[in-house]
């Protein structure tokens, strides 16, 4: 059965550039057999971080909030796609995430970056590996960074220039770390269920 994977991203700006990163991860996914969605914190248009899903009694959240609920419950992975502001994260993508914990829990995550700039969004990256392990899932090893955005992808998300040739290039290995830890993850759900 294909891996359900989330591909999260979260910039609200009018001209949003990282969408394209997001389109791509999409498409390359699916091409290699996955059941990929983007999940766009902007389409969604969550409100700030008041309540939890958690802390709403059963079937009174949000219809939005709940039916995202489900689809994180139902993933086997997740990407996140991350801009940077000022060295930090995106807060539109951090509200999304801040809304949940046990549904993040005992799937991996991966991080793909991106910034206008040549430093690609790599110190927001950080700052997410941390984030996404203090909420219960694995983030692997492999990730991508896309600096000059505008120029690596066009706006279908399609690869143009060095930049984009050279995220081609990265994507097979980011691909196939996050596939053995998905895979990894699915057997041991199967085989025990999860500490807590």
């Amino acid at each position: 059965m294909p891996a359900k994977i989330l591909i999260f991203y979260g910039s609200y700006r009018s001209d949003r550039q990282g969408i394209r990163l997001a389109h791509f991860l999409c498409g390359a996914f699916n091409d290699r057999g996955a059941q990929a969605e983007l999940i766009d914190a902007k389409a969604i248009g969550l409100p700030m971080l008041d309540r939890m899903y958690k802390e709403y009694p059963s079937g009174e959240a949000p219809p939005a909030l709940e039916e995202l609920a489900g689809k994180i419950r139902g993933a086997d992975a997740f990407v996140f796609v991350t801009g940077e502001y000022n060295w930090g994260v995106q807060p539109g993508l951090k509200n999304l995430t801040d809304h949940f914990l046990e549904e993040w829990f005992w799937r991996p995550a991966a991080i793909a970056s991106y910034s206008a700039g040549r430093f690609a969004g790599v110190r927001a990256g950080l700052a997410w590996h941390g984030t996404l392990s203090e909420m219960g899932m694995v983030v692997v090893s492999s990730t991508l960074a896309v600096g000059a955005i505008g120029h690596a992808l066009d706006a279908q998300g399609r690869p143009t220039g060095e930049g984009g040739e050279a995220l081609a290039r990265a994507f097979p290995r980011f691909a196939d770390d996050l596939a053995w830890w998905t895979q990894a993850a699915q057997v041991q759900r199967t085989s025990m269920p999860p500490p807590y």
